[in-house]
């Protein structure tokens, strides 16, 4: 279930297209976010991040406009930032004590960040093959750490049998990361002076992202800033555990759980999805699809990009490179057409990811 707002009443707030707020963070939305009272706003400076011409690469890839939305640049180094915020935040409005999640890396830092900064515990699960840097900063921010030997999945499992009335923030499992997520398409039309590019690339793991931009794109239609004109959702997945590539090629709702998975990009080694049917909704209304890369391409695409770029890009933001080379060479997306690509985090505690 998504979180609703009063739209009209938003309208008639707006003046001339501009949020009336000066915030240089998600926050500049607060209108069409779901924490009530400001008091339990716990921020760290998330989102309003920038929407960078990508001169080189896109060159090199052959599209005459490629813009990446460096999420990089959030407080914690990835996009987790903007829904754990958003799901922190109105958690702790509605009374929640402590906080645990499942993750494969980012957003395990994330959560431990912000219940640090709100004064309260996380747990977080992480399969015993995640980076230690990311152990490392979650410790840093006080948060209790429980290696398991596994997946996500079976992080998931370990958690919800050790649950003691914690808050649970898996993905898509509470609905208020989708929110933070949103601002993402908030801040993509409003910086392309509210319009939307022609298509996006999302790496896409439990999925929140394309969800989220989704529902952003509805909203801004409702306060009449866009028109009924929508990107194609392009969902960019590692071969090795592409539960939504084989959904679409199949022309099925139902995601058969991904055996045995495995891949580089650990963000993205989902093997069943959650919100499964909400993404290839998405990926379908919008006209876009779902393409799978080899994983033996992703540190050759993170070189090029920062040689190319000068961005030092996560693993799974390598997949959504290497998916949207796929696209243009397969003539899916054409020269002339504005792609959005999402860096979803940085590269530097991917440290032994070989």
């Amino acid at each position: 279930m998504y979180a609703v707002y009063d739209i009209a009443g938003v309208r008639e707030e707006i003046d001339s297209g501009d949020f009336p707020t000066e915030t240089n963070s998600m926050w500049r939305y607060s209108q069409l976010l779901p924490v009530k009272s400001p008091s339990y706003i716990i921020s760290l400076g998330e989102g309003w991040t920038p929407l960078l011409h990508s001169r080189h690469l896109g060159k090199h890839l052959g599209l005459r406009m490629l813009r990446i939305k460096d999420e990089a640049q959030n407080p914690t180094g990835s996009f987790k930032d903007r829904g754990l915020c958003a799901a922190v935040s109105k958690n702790l409005e509605l009374g929640a004590k402590s906080f645990a999640l499942p993750s494969a890396g980012n957003a395990a830092v994330s959560t431990s960040a912000y219940s640090a900064a709100a004064g309260v515990p996380a747990h977080i699960f992480m399969p015993d093959n995640t980076p230690e840097p990311f152990f490392e900063s979650c410790k840093l921010f006080g948060a209790e750490t429980v290696r398991v030997s596994g997946t996500i999945s079976d992080a998931g499992q370990e958690m919800r049998r050790r649950n003691k009335n914690w808050m649970d923030l898996s993905t898509t499992k509470e609905p208020y990361r989708v929110e933070g997520k949103k601002t993402l398409g908030f801040e993509i039309s409003e910086q392309m002076s509210w319009s939307v590019p022609d298509a996006i690339i999302c790496p896409t793991g439990g999925g929140t992202g394309i969800i989220g931009i989704w529902k952003a794109f509805d909203e801004l239609e409702a306060l009449g800033l866009i028109g009924s004109e929508r990107p194609r959702m392009y969902a960019a997945q590692s071969g090795g555990c592409a539960p939504i590539v084989r959904a679409i090629e199949k022309g099925t709702d139902n995601l058969e759980p991904w055996v045995n998975g495995e891949t580089l990009a650990l963000g993205l080694h989902v093997p069943s999805p959650f919100a499964g049917r909400l993404i290839l909704n998405a990926i379908r209304r919008s006209g876009g699809g779902a393409v799978a890369v080899a994983d033996q391409d992703i540190e050759p695409i993170r070189r090029m990009t920062g040689k190319l770029e000068g961005l030092d890009i996560c693993p799974e933001s390598a997949v959504g490179i290497a998916g949207l080379r796929n696209l243009i060479e397969s003539g899916t997306i054409d020269y002339d057409e504005e792609v959005v690509l999402l860096n979803t985090g940085g590269g530097e505690r991917y440290t032994n990811v070989k």
